[in-house]
């Protein structure tokens, strides 16, 4: 069990306190906010120099990744998209357009959409120049908060153990950049957050 105040316990506060919120947000101003998203991450130089980006497919409340996604494969940037596996880790096959996306209900989550095509394998997001990552929230050192599932952290793992070194950006809403995210060891922190309102980058 966590002790008061140990990494895990507070980050486990700060995801229900966030989700929360996130639940509550209209329809409206979760569209509204994926299309402000997407013009301010194509403004990035990491995005318009890349060949090769990893992205994932938002759901629910998340921040929308939709426009964005359809916007990268507009201009010819080959986009990765994950496909869960049983174990948590993530597979990855190209996106080829929105009618290249199924509805997956795996056990026990939410029902997610995954890219339909030709899986690449999970050393598939190697390749990628720059990696979008889901979050909850980032803090002023770039630390992030994901959801806790473990998925990324093994893709972050496996990027470092290849000594990879792609752009990593986290897409959230303006008041999911806060003050302190509890860290732990194996925490890598992001080049740069995209909200609504702008880009904060973490370089040094």
């Amino acid at each position: 069990m966590d002790q008061p105040g140990s990494g895990k316990g507070s980050k486990q506060t700060l995801r229900k306190g966030i989700l929360a919120v996130r639940r509550g947000l209209p329809a409206g101003d979760v569209r509204a906010a994926a299309a402000q998203l997407a013009r301010r991450a194509l403004e990035l130089p990491e995005l318009a120099a890349a060949r090769t980006v990893a992205a994932y497919v938002s759901v629910g409340g998340e921040p929308g990744t939709g426009a964005l996604l359809e916007a990268l494969h507009a201009r010819g940037t080959r986009v990765l998209l994950p496909v869960l596996l049983p174990d948590n880790d993530l597979d990855w096959a190209a996106y080829d357009g929105p009618d290249s996306l199924s509805p997956v209900q795996h056990p026990g989550k939410m029902a997610l959409l995954e890219p339909s095509g030709a899986r690449l394998g999970p050393d598939a997001v190697l390749a990628a120049d720059a990696v979008l990552l889901p979050g909850l929230a980032v803090d002023g050192r770039g630390m992030r908060l994901g959801r806790g599932g473990g998925s990324y952290d093994r893709v972050l793992a496996r990027l470092e153990r290849a000594g990879a070194d792609p752009a990593l950006v986290v897409l959230l809403y303006d008041a999911e950049v806060v003050a302190h995210v509890p860290g732990e060891a194996h925490d890598r922190p992001v080049r740069a957050v995209v909200t609504p309102s702008g880009v904060r980058r973490f370089d040094g």
